[in-house]
């Protein structure tokens, strides 16, 4: 009767008392005064980075009213359209859902469509019919490819875990696996930064400031925001990190060209 009184007891205090984990989660998130602070708010670094994903969109729209389609780079547009693509559909999925974000990456597959729709028709006008059509062959086939890998995406999956392969039957169970947008998306990513690091020496009168700018603060808030959502998504931040060096190097490139070089011959053609 000892032993049972005692058991309750120890029980009673348990559910009375709030667990060590949770205490130590609490603490990390919160600042000194219990509220939580900005550099670990996942709707901060969230509402950052879409705003810097409308400021592609924008960058998009610009650069279609403003300046002509010879400057539109057809890699990085259609990098683009994979990306806005892919991370609208991560957005919606990822917790807390980036409804701002979302709907931004929609917002900027039909501006990218309009680009690549001037990038062609220019190309066309310029008696270049073959270069077009090869592109619209590797497109559909593209597309074809990713359509039937996203059918049989599932039976594949369950086939490699069924199949006990260790370490690569656990990476294709993960939440974030290669089965799953949560690496796809990031993966994306990495294809915009492999664009950016193809054109390094890409003449800067053919470098758009307001789509570099978009994309060197895309790639600075977002290598934040990836370690706050869940799952946490450790390809993403890196991606990031590798898209904000490679478009602040064109970034920069852009700005010393036509602010800071430009200066002395304007004012010496002023003379």
């Amino acid at each position: 009767m000892f032993a049972l009184r005692t058991g309750a007891l120890r029980a009673l205090r348990t559910a009375a008392l709030p667990s060590r984990a949770p205490v130590a989660r609490r603490t990390f998130a919160t600042g000194a005064k219990g509220s939580k602070s900005f550099w670990n708010s996942a709707e901060f670094w969230g509402g950052a980075g879409a705003i810097a994903g409308w400021g592609m969109t924008g960058a998009a729209i610009y650069d279609a009213t403003k300046l002509g389609p010879e400057v539109i780079s057809m890699n990085m547009t259609s990098v683009m359209l994979v990306y806005s693509s892919l991370f609208a559909r991560w957005a919606w999925v990822v917790q807390p859902r980036n409804v701002a974000l979302a709907a931004c990456h929609v917002s900027n597959v039909l501006a990218q469509t309009n680009q690549m729709r001037r990038a062609l028709e220019h190309k066309i006008a310029n008696g270049l019919e073959d270069e077009v059509k090869s592109f619209l062959i590797k497109a559909g086939t593209f597309a074809a490819g990713i359509g039937a890998l996203i059918f049989a995406g599932p039976t594949i999956q369950a086939g490699v875990v069924n199949a006990n392969l260790g370490p690569i039957s656990a990476a294709s169970a993960a939440a974030a696996g290669p089965f799953t947008v949560h690496f796809w998306a990031p993966m994306s990513k990495w294809l915009i930064s492999g664009a950016s690091f193809l054109d390094l020496d890409r003449p800067t009168d053919k470098v758009s400031l307001s789509q570099y700018t978009a994309l060197t603060l895309t790639g600075f808030f977002f290598s934040r925001y990836a370690m706050l959502v869940t799952p946490i998504n450790y390809l993403l931040c890196s991606v990031n990190i590798a898209l904000f060096g490679s478009s602040a190097w064109h970034l920069g490139r852009k700005i010393k060209a036509d602010y800071i070089d430009d200066k002395p011959a304007k004012k010496a053609g002023k003379a």
